[in-house]
């Protein structure tokens, strides 16, 4: 047992990404679809107000809406900001305004881009128009982006019934978080301990639990801690599950398992993957030892030790 020193802080770049796949109601179908085919649908609310992009339940009433309402393509600038560094990703790659535009005809407003040379050419109230992408698929992005536009022709609206051959009925959603990562000081000690093959928590001082990996402070008690304990290596299996979908850029075949693993000494169960053994031959009490992985600074999983299975009641409370 030993007073964890101040170690040096590591920092990180870190991506999470997730493709999100949804299906789509009658009025999402309808939208996109129809930016495919050119055409900017709204849906109207039993009061009359006209909500772009439509929306499948009045969000004031939650009254059911199906009234479809084609719009023109022209509109007005309602607030905007700068965009002097697009990001990757981004509907344009030069500097752009972000702008929300109210269609005519609309009552509500559409968020998108705007290409113009520079920030002195953008102002509230200012006339614009769809710029359509040369290439459709059903997507926001069909609307390459706005344009400044002069004319104040109003084109207003006209019934729609949502009808296009070939609908678009799910799209996917690329969601992506690129961002720095420092683990302060309680992690990046876990973090070099792992380094040394060593896996080390945190004990509250006011209800005892060794925290791994550490936080910093008891999430139960709410005080800090500082007092390191190494715990392991080996542990046992209080749950898991059997992964059957494998996951992009991971390179392990499925089925696999991935549990959690109450290291002796901790006081709750980390994740890790159980390899060493057929995936359903895996049990609650199995009894493991880490197997580190090629550059030695992790666990890359789990295999079993020979050790008879613990007890239930030896980690009932870490389920």
């Amino acid at each position: 047992m030993t007073v964890a020193p101040i170690p040096e802080t590591l920092r990180a770049p870190l991506v999470v990404e997730f493709p999100f796949t949804r299906s789509l109601g009658p009025v999402q179908s309808a939208f996109l679809t129809g930016l495919r085919e050119r055409t900017v649908l709204g849906v109207r609310t039993d009061d009359g107000r006209v909500l772009v992009p439509p929306v499948e339940y009045d969000p004031e009433t939650a009254a059911e809406l199906r009234d479809l309402v084609e719009l023109g393509t022209t509109g007005t600038v309602t607030t905007w900001a700068w965009n002097p560094e697009p990001r990757t990703g981004q509907p344009l790659s030069t500097p752009f305004a972000w702008v929300l535009v109210r269609l005519d005809g609309a009552d509500t407003a559409l968020l998108h881009a705007l290409d113009a040379p520079g920030p002195e050419a953008v102002r509230t109230g200012m006339r614009v128009r769809i710029r359509w992408a040369e290439e459709r698929t059903g997507a926001i992005t069909d609307i390459a982006c706005f344009e400044p536009y002069e004319s104040t022709e109003d084109h207003g609206t006209r019934a729609h019934d949502g009808t296009f051959d070939d609908p678009v009925t799910g799209i996917v959603a690329p969601a992506r978080l690129d961002y720095t990562y420092s683990p302060g000081r309680a992690q990046t000690a876990y973090l070099h301990a792992l380094s040394e093959n060593r896996t080390v928590g945190e004990r509250c001082p006011s209800c005892t639990k060794v925290y791994v990996p550490p936080r910093g402070a008891c999430p139960t008690c709410g005080v800090a801690t500082t007092e390191q304990v190494e715990v392991g290596p080996r542990g046992t299996v209080t749950t898991f599950c059997i992964v059957n979908i494998k996951a992009k850029n991971l390179d392990i075949e499925v089925p696999y398992v991935y549990a959690h693993i109450a290291l002796d000494g901790a006081g709750l169960a980390l994740h890790g993957r159980i390899g060493g053994i057929p995936y359903d031959q895996v049990r609650m009490g199995l009894r493991v030892e880490p197997v580190w992985s090629e550059d030695g600074r992790y666990p890359d999983h789990y295999r079993p030790t020979g050790e008879p299975d613990a007890d239930y009641d030896a980690y009932k409370e870490l389920l």
